[in-house]
């Protein structure tokens, strides 16, 4: 792991700490939290964040600082509505607590 994911890591560690059934693995690139066992958020090399949100919410989402259309692979191959990539500026203070609870909000709400 780089050193700004090492960190993002510690930080999502502390902030998804009390969740009954954490878990962690190796996706995407990065390293995903996933909570009842849907991924939540996954940390990624550069620091920025994969985010999983509501679909229905995409766009209202997406127009946030630091927000933009997730992509993945090499081809940079758009990942769809409900998956948005979070720049490491945009993280910073309470930034990244708030992008986890709009995607936690979204884990509680799916079957």
């Amino acid at each position: 792991m780089t050193s700004e994911q090492t960190a993002l890591v510690e930080r999502l560690r502390e902030l998804f700490g009390a969740e009954p059934t954490l878990r962690e693995v190796s996706m995407f690139g990065g390293r995903a939290f996933m909570v009842n066992e849907k991924m939540v958020v996954s940390a990624s090399k550069d620091g920025s964040l994969l985010v999983r949100v509501d679909a229905g919410q995409h766009d209202t989402i997406l127009a946030e600082d630091g927000a933009t259309q997730a992509t993945m692979g090499a081809s940079r191959r758009d990942m769809g509505p409900g998956w948005i990539h979070v720049s490491p500026s945009a993280l910073a203070g309470d930034g990244l607590a708030r992008w986890c609870d709009v995607a936690l909000a979204y884990n509680r709400g799916t079957p």
